[in-house]
Formats: C-alpha cells, structure tokens, sequence
C-alpha cells in the first residue's frame, strides 16, 4: 500500500488536502490549543485510510505523467482546498445553531453581560452558547456521526464532488450554503424557544405586578428569579434538547448527502 502512495503521490496530495482543509475549520479541531501537528497527522492516517477507496482518474488529464509540477495540477489543489473547506463550513453551521440559541437565551436571561472566549466557535460567546456548544460536541461524538463524517461523508464527497464539478455547480452550492444558514437560525430559535416563552411571560407577570404595586420592587428581584427559572426549565427539558440536537445532526447530514447526489447527477 505505501508503494502504491508513493506511486500515486499527487493523488494522495489531493486526498490529504482536502481532508486537512476540511479539519481546520471543524468545530473542536480548528481550537488554537489543537496541535498542528496532531491534524496533520490525522489528516494524514485519513488519507490513507480512504486512498484505496477513492477513484480520482477524473485527474488524469490534469497531472503531468512524468511527475513535474504544473499549473493545472496547483489549481486543482486549491478547488480540493475548497472543497475541504465548504464541507468542514457546513459542518460548523450545524454546531452554530447551538450557540446561537444559547445567545438568544442569555440575552432574555440576563447573562448576556456574562461572555468569555469559546475556543470551540472561537469568537465571544455567552455561558449559555458555551454550554450548548459542549452538549452539542459531546452528542455528535456519543451518537458516532464524527465517524460517520469521515468514514462515509468523505467518501462520498470524493465519488461526488471534484476540483472541476464544483466550477459547474456554483448555483447549486450557493443554494447549499443558503439553506444551511437558514436551517441554523430556524433550529436555533427551535431550541431556546420553550424558555425564552416561559421567559417572556414571566417577564410580563413582573411588569404587571410591578406596575400595580410600585413598593414590592419586583424589577430588582426578576433577574434572579428569571435565572433560577430558567435552569429549571432547561433541567426539565434537557433530554428533549439532546433528542433535537440528534435530530439536527440527521438532518444536516441527509442534506449534505442530497447535495453530493445533486451535484453528481443522482448517482
């Protein structure tokens, strides 16, 4: 097998770039404390565990037979980055609409104030996001999709989508794209809003009742009632939670997987 690596470097280049593209903008990978050195390790096994199961003649033309370097071959390269990097983005909005609803449950419950750095979606994030971030990482890992990412989605990306379909179908992955930063907000708002409505109304009880008794001074005392209510209510609903984030991650893959047959022409 590593004769036939050897043989077939540039090959093994395309598949090796693809994957390393793709590990550099996932969640968890794309950490700063991740090493470098671990992801190209990784993206190296991965290469090489799915390099027999790739058929990548459609290259052909492409690559200079007596192994020099051309031009063709560098652009070739770089639409196999971006390969890498369109999959590994789509994967990231998938994780995002966990953060973003827990953004919208700090902001009704007052933690909004309360943000940190999120090495995960390496941007300022609430608590909240944090935590539906990790509870969203633990799921993927526990339900098995992140083998399922690189043992299945991979190879069917590389049977599907090329360095030269990819400037064929712009459309069809502008459409892509689109839809999956639609689904993020419609699935963020799914999930945080059971407690931004119980939220709300809490909110409103308070209003009234502060308005008609000004001497209870319910305004200062909400907050903390709001916070303590909505732990609760997350507690209750939690595993409803998970079952969704399930959901989410079945759907998000099944549409992947209807864009890798659309762009290959049903095959």
């Amino acid at each position: 097998m590593l004769n036939e690596i050897l043989s077939q470097a540039p090959f093994f280049l395309l598949i090796f770039a693809r994957i390393f593209a793709m590990l550099l903008v996932l969640p968890m990978f794309s950490m700063r404390s991740a090493s470098r050195v671990a992801k190209v390790a990784l993206a190296g096994y991965m290469a090489f565990f799915i390099f027999g199961t790739c058929d990548l003649s459609y290259y052909l033309p492409y690559i200079a037979q007596d192994g020099s370097f051309s031009m063709e071959y560098f652009l070739i390269l770089i639409g196999e980055v971006l390969i890498g990097i369109i999959l590994g983005f789509f994967i990231t909005m998938i994780f995002s609409a966990f953060s973003t609803a827990g953004q919208f449950l700090a902001f009704q419950m007052g933690f909004s104030a309360a943000s940190s750095y999120d090495s995960l979606s390496q941007v300022e994030n609430p608590l909240m996001g944090q935590f539906f971030n990790l509870i969203a990482m633990l799921v993927f890992m526990q339900t098995h999709w992140f083998q399922k990412l690189f043992l299945q989605g991979l190879v069917t990306s590389f049977s599907s989508l090329n360095a030269i379909s990819i400037v064929q179908s712009t459309e069809s992955i502008v459409k892509f794209v689109i839809s999956g930063l639609s689904s993020l907000f419609v699935d963020a708002l799914v999930i945080s809003l059971p407690v931004m409505g119980s939220l709300f109304l809490i909110s409103i009880c308070t209003g009234l009742l502060t308005k008609a008794a000004p001497q209870m001074n319910l305004l200062s005392e909400g907050f903390p009632i709001m916070i303590m209510l909505a732990f609760v209510i997350i507690a209750f609903i939690l595993p409803d939670m998970i079952d969704f984030f399930v959901r989410s991650f079945e759907k998000g893959f099944a549409d992947l997987f209807d864009f890798f047959k659309n762009v290959s022409g049903g095959i």
